[in-house]
């Protein structure tokens, strides 16, 4: 009810505060007699941790995991995993000046209306820096997918602010700091954000994740859809304002003889339904864009009001990400792994027992 899970039988609840000595989650649901360690779950934090690079904040975490329980002699139990991750390098003085008042496009007034108090140190537990445990938690989902369902989950980024990336090759998504799919574009992309930095200012971006090899058959009618729990946990992403699965608005100008995925003996002649149909998974790549919003914290003096309503302007001090966007990419990835984890089971539960002579289409997974 609180709004601090994600998911029904693999089900992760994170914990703390931007500011406050650690952050971390509860994975309660995982299977056992799978081989986890930090080991398995460090290298998504670190594509994720801040500061390194200059285009992004420069608070300096090193977002070292610890697995306090759930695993024994290097094996889940099948009991909750606690994940912990603690904060060293906070600033809280850096939010001073904020105490009393709101800044524009962040959730401190609607945190202060529901609540009647808040922590203003980072925002609190409305800070990006608490995507970092649900990024654990995806890790070890990932893992288990993908040796249970061969499921491999990736990102890129599609367009910083103004800039549209063309996508050339995954293989260069890991080797710049924007998880651009285009090596050509990142001096494009650097000078970009180097004019946004000095000017004080801030962009969006968007964002494409997928998934390969899902299974036909995952997800629930009418209201526990997988595309619609997709969209559900990709909103729960700070400063997402959008979702679209396979070809999402674009379809509006289709025509239903375009949008129409045909199948065929040698398998779906296109993806526009984004590997989902009817709410269930069709064993084509789950594809999902997202639009996430310009960084609310930027230099640049803005109106606001104080808690006694009184008119103010606003500076926001401190180090921020000037494109939140840069660092989303695994943490949409986590999301997504998370709930196909999580509708994994729960075909499991429900039809593990199930059987027909419907062969699968070529080129889709089986369940």
């Amino acid at each position: 009810m609180s709004g601090n899970t994600l998911g029904l039988l693999f089900a992760v609840t994170t914990f703390g505060e931007s500011h406050g000595p650690a952050i971390g989650c509860v994975i309660d649901g995982c299977p056992p007699g799978m081989a986890l360690s930090e080991a398995d779950i460090q290298p998504d934090l670190d594509r994720r941790r801040p500061g390194t690079s200059r285009h992004v904040t420069q608070r300096q975490e090193a977002d070292q995991v610890e697995i306090l329980s759930g695993v024994f002699e290097g094996q889940t139990t099948g009991t909750p995993i606690a994940l912990l991750i603690r904060n060293t390098d906070q600033r809280s003085k850096d939010y001073g000046n904020i105490l009393d008042t709101f800044r524009p496009g962040h959730a401190d007034y609607t945190y202060w209306r529901k609540y009647g108090l808040r922590d203003p140190r980072g925002g609190g537990r409305s800070s990006a820096r608490l995507t970092a445990p649900i990024v654990a938690a995806g890790a070890v989902a990932k893992k288990w997918l993908h040796r249970h369902h061969g499921i491999v989950i990736r990102g890129c980024m599609q367009q910083v602010g103004e800039v549209a990336i063309p996508f050339a090759s995954w293989d260069d998504v890991p080797a710049n700091p924007f998880y651009a799919p285009n090596a050509a574009i990142v001096p494009q992309l650097e000078a970009y954000m180097d004019s946004l930095r000095k000017a004080g200012d801030s962009c969006g971006a968007r964002l494409y994740v997928e998934a390969t090899n899902v299974p036909a058959g995952w997800g629930e009618p009418l209201y526990d859809k997988l595309d619609a729990d997709i969209a559900h946990a990709m909103m729960g992403l700070n400063a997402v304002k959008g979702v679209e699965i396979g070809a999402g608005f674009a379809s509006v100008a289709q025509k239903g003889s375009e949008h129409g995925d045909e199948l065929t003996p040698e398998g779906f002649a296109s993806d526009n339904a984004g590997g989902v149909l009817g709410g269930i998974s069709s064993g084509q790549p789950v594809t999902v864009s997202l639009a996430i919003k310009p960084t609310s914290s930027i230099r640049l003096p803005r109106r606001s009001v104080t808690r006694a309503g009184e008119p103010t302007m606003v500076e926001t001090f401190g180090r921020h990400d000037p494109c939140v966007g840069i660092r989303a990419t695994p943490i949409a990835e986590a999301l997504l792994a998370v709930v196909l984890m999580d509708h994994a089971l729960r075909h499991r539960a429900q039809c593990g027992d199930v059987r027909h002579d419907v062969p699968p289409i070529a080129g889709t997974s089986r369940a």
